[in-house]
């Protein structure tokens, strides 16, 4: 088997199988398409399967969700070599929207948007790049080139959250992959992602994830040292 010697494993939507029957994610957290992931938990219960998230990275072995997943994969393995600027410049030449976090739900507010028609699909790629700013109603309306009432209606009626809540979700999304990857004090990553203060922050992760970004950050570095 190669995969001992090789600096990087990765397996892109139901790729994770293969994975998990050479034994590699034993122990392991693993996500795959929200539709096998059940199935790939029953069959291999050593995985720790995470249904929701748009990629997982335990270590040197990635898995993501589906096979547009496998983008953002990709994408974030070449921040990881070279650079978010060269990640950001490859996603504008694939003409994809700067990565996806890995902790980002299968299901996010995002994913949602852009099941639809894509009426706010650019307004949410500026949203990801501007997420340290206040992002009022007000603000999102002026970039929509909307009546902030108009907006707000219209947001809500067709991704089914308010804008406040899409701007919370983003927000704790992007603060999520930085949590388990970094060793960023918390308040840092806080304020890089717009969040007023760490226990709305606290808040926000608790209602996403169940958890608080400590507790994430503990079991992240808890895998860690079990594959040291």
């Amino acid at each position: 088997m190669a995969a001992p010697q090789a600096r990087r494993v990765a397996g892109v939507c139901t790729g994770a199988f293969l994975l998990a029957e050479a034994g590699l994610l034993d122990g392991r957290r693993a996500t795959t398409h929200w539709e096998a992931a059940p199935h790939l938990a029953r069959r291999f219960p050593k995985v720790r399967v995470e249904p929701d998230r748009i990629f997982v990275r335990a270590g040197k072995i990635w898995t993501s969700a589906g096979v547009t997943a496998g983008i953002d994969l990709a994408l974030a393995m070449i921040g990881d070599d070279l650079g978010e600027a060269i990640a950001r410049r490859t996603a504008q030449q694939l003409v994809v929207y700067h990565r996806r976090p890995g902790g980002q739900s299968q299901f996010s507010a995002l994913i949602e948007i852009d099941r639809q028609d894509g009426r706010f699909a650019k307004l949410l790629g500026w949203m990801r790049l501007h997420l340290n700013e206040p992002l009022t109603v007000e603000q999102l309306a002026d970039e929509a080139a909307m009546s902030p009432r108009h907006f707000s209606r219209a947001f809500t009626a067709e991704t089914g959250i308010t804008p406040a809540k899409a701007v919370e979700r983003l927000r704790v999304e992007a603060a999520r992959e930085r949590v388990e990857s970094s060793s960023d004090p918390i308040e840092h990553i806080g304020d890089a992602v717009g969040f007023i203060d760490a226990e709305r922050m606290r808040r926000a992760f608790v209602r996403a994830f169940g958890q608080p970004p400590q507790a994430l950050r503990r079991a992240a570095r808890g895998e860690d040292a079990m594959r040291h």
